[in-house]
């Protein structure tokens, strides 16, 4: 699978596993293909995340269009898939006291595309 393919085959995945029924909160503030959601949907994309097996290497929020700050799995000192991770940084977000929207990257092992 090439690059393009790989990322096609990802984002599909993605929508149909992670994303279904919850709503996107992009209305043009950033690329179209980064998908935002608010805390109570933010929170059933890390429950679907945690479930399938997936990781997440950083989360974005954006608070009314601009961006809030950032956190990646690295600075955990854990793996992409270790739910301790992005459920402490969710948590540290919503804490913020914030009205925050959620975009994440996604780690989606290459096997679940086939």
């Amino acid at each position: 699978m090439d690059n393009h393919e790989l990322r096609n085959k990802k984002a599909a995945y993605l929508e149909r596993e992670v994303f279904a029924h919850l709503k996107n909160l992009n209305d043009g503030f950033d690329s179209p293909s980064i998908q935002y959601f608010s805390e109570q949907d933010f929170q059933r994309v890390l429950e679907r995340v945690r479930e399938l097996g997936l990781g997440i290497y950083g989360i974005e929020p954006f608070l009314k269009g601009e961006y809030f700050g950032v956190a990646i799995y690295e600075d955990f000192g854990m793996s992409s898939t270790d739910p301790r991770w992005y459920m402490s940084a969710f948590k540290r977000f919503k804490n913020s006291g914030e009205e925050l929207h959620y975009s994440a990257s996604y780690d989606v092992p290459e096997q679940l595309l086939r």
